[in-house]
């Protein structure tokens, strides 16, 4: 009898994704509620023809070299690769899987709450309900800009900028969207959408919001001179990944009046310390790095891990690779 392949899944994962991998391999499952310390995770890979990991789970030469080279793949639970060093797996042909296209519609709905959370004051307002405050109806209690009407910047048009955009026409907004690669005008026209400069984007926004994939381009992208472009009214959302924003200069935006509000759903760094400067400002509202946080959703990226990981180990192609380059190298 064939021994089975040996993998190493870097957290418990939802039963459609875990269920398929235990019944096809020899598999060791981190069971923490925290991802495995570095020289924990270093151990578990050794030996291993295949690892999935999280965006927590940084992958690169130290690790490949660890894993030895029996590993055929690296799957990771995520749509977003920036922590594995694509290049070093390439260089090695080890195909690196990922899960898009699958967290699109959830994302943009998580977007969309943050937006509307900022702009109502939302968490604001329960709070002040659960401290006893609410005494009785006030006109200038918590007050916040329209959402019908504004105008949206959206910053990445790939799959989740567009989605965001199509839930800015049920609220009549102006939509403007910059991104590296302008797109023809009949993918943005259905969407009610104009191309501007960054720059242009930010100064005529009332609410931005942010999907790029995190490059060495897009990294503070959002800077003290982009922020002090913004409206002073205006609300900044960001879904995409926390470095496109810098932090201290964010802080002092929102501490000065430079912009009115911020939403986040990712931080820099992440977690974000309990005592971070962010977390004093009423109007930065973050949560913990829950655009994909739905059953559906999670359920379907472990699926999709799973198919990776096990073709990977298989010798088959993976369903979803970010480096397809390496089966032409073979």
């Amino acid at each position: 009898m064939q021994d089975r392949p040996r993998v190493f899944v870097a957290r418990i994962l939802p039963d459609e994704g875990i269920r398929p991998i235990l019944e096809a391999t020899d598999a060791t499952v981190w069971d923490g509620d925290l991802p495995p310390p570095r020289d924990e995770l270093l151990r578990a890979v050794e030996g291993c023809d295949g690892v999935m990991t999280l965006l927590t789970d940084r992958v690169d030469a130290e690790l490949l070299d660890c894993a030895g080279p029996g590993l055929k793949v690296v799957s990771n639970y995520a749509v977003g690769f920036d922590n594995v060093d694509v290049a070093e797996c390439t260089r090695r042909g080890i195909p690196v899987g990922n899960t898009p296209g699958v967290l699109t519609e959830t994302t943009a709905d998580l977007a969309w709450t943050l937006l509307m959370a900022a702009a109502r004051r939302i968490v604001e307002g329960a709070d002040y309900v659960r401290a006893g405050k609410w005494k009785t109806w006030g006109p200038l209690l918590l007050l916040g800009p329209d959402v019908h009407g504004a105008t949206l910047g959206i910053v990445g048009f790939g799959r989740i900028g567009q989605a965001v955009a199509r839930r800015a026409q049920g609220f009549a907004m102006t939509v403007l969207y910059h991104d590296p690669n302008r797109l023809p005008d009949e993918v943005t026209q259905p969407l009610g959408a104009t191309y501007v400069e960054l720059d242009e984007l930010l100064a005529r926004s009332d609410f931005v919001s942010l999907h790029v994939n995190l490059t060495d381009d897009t990294r503070h992208l959002i800077n003290a001179q982009r922020l002090a472009l913004m409206k002073p009214t205006a609300v900044l959302v960001n879904t995409a990944r926390g470095p496109v924003v810098d932090t201290r200069a964010l802080d002092a935006a929102l501490r000065d009046g430079v912009i009115w509000a911020a939403a986040l759903d990712v931080t820099d760094p992440e977690p974000i310390p309990a005592d971070d400067p962010l977390l004093g400002h009423e109007r930065c509202l973050v949560v913990p790095h829950i655009a994909s946080a739905s059953n559906a959703t999670r359920a379907k990226m472990a699926e999709m891990a799973a198919l990776n990981l096990l073709a990977g180990v298989r010798g088959e192609r993976l369903p979803t690779s970010v480096n397809p380059e390496v089966y032409e190298a073979r």
